[in-house]
């Protein structure tokens, strides 16, 4: 630092502005001395968590599609002009025909299968998250995403075995899948420097959108095709592909920066030096403490209501094309694919420019979350009040879903890295929470939705669902506007902690903000 500081004046405001520019100078030659060695180790954490959560989302969202096919459909879309349908076109020469189906599955048993994979993801969000503070991430993230690629490569064998035993499956991918986020969430809290997390977030998370992307257009060719039946070449091409990426994974990965056995020095000494230290933490959870924070409250609510809406589209937008607008398969899971691609690109962008504004000091780190959290939330949400009332005009619901998808993107520089501001040393943990309570609409959304279908496909019954999504996120949102902080609390270290002794350059930059 260029001057000592007087510890009994470090409240003043001007003071406090000398050390925040101090540090943030000593940050930037470090950033840029740091630019100099080889490829950073973080930035192949970055890489490889993305393409784990592309792998995970692939296998996740396959279904969506396969279930398509799966179906023995016999119901043949009425042109009556007096029912509350969309019109069937007339089929084309690029027009794919449907196959006949393998199962006689009822909607409301569809929508047990669309959601049976939750039940398994929320029971170990919160144990993932626990076990890879306590022990690290790499290998509780790793076999998280190896068990769910087993589960996917045994899907289609249990689907003919039995429905009952096919949902069984599913949960049990849900279970080894539970674990990724909360695990990559401990790690990054080690890994990740605060004026970075933004944008590492996007390009880490949003893995999510890219696999999607890829997955549904794939598994909506491999749907056509006669080898192997068609629909199970989509379980086990990406179940595959999940086991070939766990192995790089346990070679490349390390639980901290300290224990990579390859990395620069100098990169070591960069992120020690922006991020306070961490011990193995042995300290108690805070349950107590976790139940009375409303600002943890605020990140759990905003996640529930953006996941609501988030896992409708997910699960049933393939379900909607196919069965309102008549999509044949393949056009279909294309369709369905490119909100996800933009949202995964306008992720990246929003976040890049995030951080470049609270690098200028432009906004509060508090203000930049509630902006973009607001932004992810109210445009997808007025986008989904848009399609209900587009009806059966194509080309305005396929413009609406990728306009209010590349806004949904915003949702990385909003609420996403919350947890670690309130407590680095928990962020496992409470995202574990609050990412286990948001999946619950993970079931609850297919079960919802095909309660209010019952069987019947018309554009009235898909409006009530497009409505009771746009309401729920509106609605999280605001819970948010009012309870969010970034403020670390004040049970998030252990007593004996001096926090005073070396001011972390965490703290410095959220006084900044």
């Amino acid at each position: 630092m260029s001057s000592p500081i007087d510890e009994s004046s470090i409240l003043n405001a001007d003071i406090e502005n000398d050390v925040t520019c101090s540090e943030r100078s000593l940050v930037e030659n470090e950033r840029r001395e740091e630019t100099t060695g080889w490829i950073k180790c973080r930035t192949v954490l970055g890489v490889m968590g993305f393409l784990g959560f592309a792998n995970v989302y692939a296998m996740r969202v396959n279904l969506s599609v396969a279930i398509v096919a799966m179906i023995n459909s016999t119901t043949v879309p009425s042109n009556d002009s007096s029912l509350d349908v969309c019109p069937t076109s007339e089929p084309s020469n690029s027009t794919i025909p449907p196959k006949p189906g393998d199962f006689n599955w009822t909607p409301e048993q569809q929508s047990i299968i669309l959601g049976s994979f939750f039940y398994g993801y929320v029971l170990t969000q919160v144990p993932g998250g626990r076990i890879a503070e306590k022990f690290g991430g790499k290998l509780v993230y790793g076999v998280g995403v190896l068990l769910t690629a087993i589960f996917t490569i045994l899907s289609p064998i249990a689907a003919f075995v039995d429905f009952k035993f096919f949902i069984v499956v599913r949960v049990l991918e849900g279970l080894g899948e539970g674990v990724t986020y909360p695990a990559m969430h401990a790690m990054l809290a080690r890994w990740i420097p605060p004026l970075e997390r933004s944008k590492f977030a996007a390009y880490v998370y949003a893995g999510s959108n890219i696999g999607t992307a890829i997955s549904l257009p794939i598994s909506g060719w491999l749907c056509t095709l006669d080898f192997g039946g068609g629909w199970p070449l989509c379980f086990y091409l990406f179940g595959g592909l999940g086991v070939v990426w766990f192995v790089a994974w346990m070679f490349l990965i390390y639980d901290t920066p300290q224990k990579h056995p390859r990395i620069c020095p100098k990169e070591v000494e960069f992120i020690t030096q922006s991020i306070a230290p961490q011990e193995e933490h042995t300290a108690s959870i805070p349950w107590c403490k976790f139940i009375t924070c409303l600002p943890l409250w605020a990140i759990l609510i905003a996640q529930c209501g953006q996941s609501w809406l988030f896992y409708t589209q997910l699960t049933e937008l393939p379900t909607y094309m196919n069965n309102i607008l008549h999509y044949d398969i393949v056009s279909n899971s294309v369709l369905a694919a490119i909100p996800y691609l933009t949202s995964w690109i306008s992720g990246i962008l929003i976040s890049i420019f995030a951080d470049f504004l609270l690098s200028k000091g432009y906004m509060s780190r508090l203000t930049s979350m509630k902006l973009w959290n607001t932004v992810a939330a109210f445009v997808p949400a007025f986008g989904l009040l848009g399609i209900a009332w587009a009806g059966c005009d194509r080309i305005a619901v396929m413009i609406l879903l990728n306009v209010t998808s590349a806004f949904g993107g915003a949702v990385y520089a909003g609420n996403q890295m919350n947890h670690i501001d309130l407590s680095p040393q928990f962020a496992g943990t409470m995202y574990g929470i609050t990412n286990a309570a948001s999946n619950i609409c993970g079931f609850l959304a297919p079960y919802v939705t095909g309660s209010i279908i019952s069987g019947q496909q018309t554009l009235g019954q898909w409006r009530e669902v497009f409505y009771l999504g746009a309401a729920i996120d509106l609605g999280a949102n605001l819970f948010y506007l009012f309870f969010a902080s970034t403020e670390e609390q004040d049970w998030s270290r252990p007593e004996d902690d001096d926090m005073t002794a070396s001011a972390p350059v965490e703290s410095i930059f959220q006084a900044e903000s």
